[in-house]
């Protein structure tokens, strides 16, 4: 927003599956480019280029690691004065360069749908484009709002540096043109029966978003809880469309992603990472090196292990849901042993020594960098939907239902290697919960199935337990940790309740004068 954009970057869109372009980017400006349907694919192309920031601050890194702290994971030999540890300003370079990155995304969102219309082409192919567009618009929006909270609602992009700057939206109208946005691109996209990758936002992805954006409508800051009925609603759609399932081998949907093989009936909508900075293509990202399990070779795949999981993650699973837990959470590390790298298993004690193990950079086939990878980034899954039924069932019916417990069954099943049509008194939530006590099933579940994954910090912050999870897991990692990890606890020590929200960065307050007010406690 701060940066006055006067031309669009068409940016190269190479994904790991899809390859959507494969032309050198180029400046241009819109009277000479947007003339053709290849000019707005490519335009396109560059709306959708914002979801990877080349420094690693979307969802190259940052929205699944330092912007998401949460009770999950600490980050490795870091205690003080640091973003990790939730101590940074309204002047922090990442912080500031993810709101550009977002507004970056907006304004070329805003340029294409001005100029779609123009080109004469295909109305169901421009349709498509407009659908994308509306959606990718609304999600940098949501993004936005999520972070943020109340923001500058700008729906045309920019043409001069003479422009007016506008104050804060309502963080409630800024939610409807998120919603506005996206329920027009339902009815716009493509099903995703019509690609072969689900890089590309499909109408299923557009309804599976939806629901999230519903979800976090009805918790906090808004709690306007009339939007359960909404989340059901398009939890449902996806369901009912029969275009997506679990895959009935949990490890096996990170595998698929550390191999660059797209499978999109769990995998609903992923951002598509190419390469590994190897010459010029700058879409990698960091998927198993941030997150990744401690490795010092190369050639198996390098990480320093930066993400340390918490024994309050590592505990949630208890005693039988082990199989998931023992992919989530790496079981060994890789160390040097007589001139060769090998695995090293840990003991039961060693909690807090461990890295996740999603994306396990040991499975990566072709060759590797030591720094990025070309891991694609799931935003949402196919399990993911079937909690957030689940959850919005027994908030709109006041307790569980039979079918809030069928879909989280589904998702228990599958972690246990069960049947999932069939009940297996092991792993299905205790029938008879009230309401209260299936709400706090379905969070730990959540933390279960999702962790690492980007959504806990968002969940725990809907949910307005956020503040008080994080002093509780400060409290804990202090009286159990082992001495060399209680700075471990350091981050939730530090969390208040200035922390649901970033500050609106201080380069942005400086030349938008309209902005009279910033988030609380900054």
């Amino acid at each position: 927003m701060r940066t006055k954009i006067l031309i669009l970057l068409i940016s190269i869109m190479m994904t790991s599956c899809s390859s959507l372009l494969d032309k050198d980017p180029d400046f241009v400006t819109p009277e000479t480019y947007f003339n053709t349907e290849e000019d707005l694919k490519n335009g396109l192309n560059g709306v959708y280029n914002r979801l990877i920031d080349q420094n690693g601050r979307m969802y190259g890194r940052g929205l699944y690691s330092y912007f998401v702290v949460s009770d999950e994971a600490f980050f490795k030999s870091i205690s003080i004065n640091n973003i990790r540890v939730m101590v940074m300003d309204a002047g922090h370079l990442d912080i500031g360069r993810l709101w550009e990155t977002l507004y970056e995304g907006v304004n070329r969102a805003n340029l294409l749908l001005e100029q779609v219309d123009k080109v004469n082409m295909d109305k169901t192919k421009r349709d498509v484009i407009k659908g994308e567009t509306l959606f990718l618009r609304g999600y940098y929006y949501y993004l936005l709002a999520d972070m943020f909270g109340p923001v500058p609602l700008k729906l045309t992009s920019t043409t001069s540096p003479n422009d007016p700057y506008l104050p804060r939206a309502p963080l409630a109208e800024v939610y409807a043109s998120v919603v506005n946005d996206m329920q027009q691109a339902e009815l716009l996209v493509s099903s995703i029966d019509d690609f072969s990758y689900n890089e590309r936002i499909s109408k299923t992805g557009v309804q599976a978003i939806l629901a999230r954006v519903f979800l976090k409508m009805a918790g906090a800051p808004l709690k306007d809880v009339e939007r359960y009925k909404d989340a059901l609603d398009y939890a449902n759609k996806v369901i009912t469309s029969n275009k997506h399932a679990l895959n009935l081998n949990y490890k096996q949907i990170f595998i698929n992603h550390t191999q660059d093989i797209n499978e999109k009936k769990e995998c609903i909508w992923e951002i598509g990472m190419y390469g590994n900075k190897v010459g010029n293509v700058d879409l990698a990202g960091s998927m198993g090196v941030e997150n990744g399990i401690e490795c010092p070779s190369e050639a198996i795949g390098f990480s320093g292990g930066a993400m340390k999981i918490t024994a309050k993650l590592y505990q949630l699973f208890g005693t039988t849901d082990t199989a998931r837990r023992n992919w989530s959470i790496a079981p060994y590390r890789f160390v040097t042993s007589g001139g060769n790298t090998v695995k090293s298993n840990f003991t039961a004690t060693q909690i807090y020594d461990r890295n996740p193990g999603k994306w396990r950079r040991e499975y990566e086939t072709g060759s590797k960098a030591r720094s990025f990878t070309s891991t694609n980034f799931p935003v949402i899954r196919y399990s993911d939907v079937l909690l957030m039924k689940a959850e919005a069932e027994n908030e709109v019916n006041n307790g569980p239902t039979v079918a809030a417990y069928d879909a989280i069954n589904k998702v228990r099943r599958r972690a246990f290697n069960k049947a999932l049509d069939k009940a297996d008194v092991i792993c299905d939530v205790p029938a008879g919960l009230d309401k209260p006590r299936f709400l706090a099933f379905i969070q730990d579940e959540r933390a279960r199935e999702l962790c690492f994954e980007g959504i806990r910090k968002h969940d725990l912050i809907r949910w307005d337990i956020y503040v008080k999870t994080m002093n509780d897991l400060g409290t804990a990692i202090t009286a159990t940790a082992p001495t060399a990890y209680k700075y471990a606890a350091n981050a939730g020590k530090n969390t208040t309740d200035r922390d649901v929200l970033f500050p609106i960065p201080t380069t942005e307050m400086t030349v938008n004068k309209k902005i009279t007010e910033q988030n609380y406690g900054w």
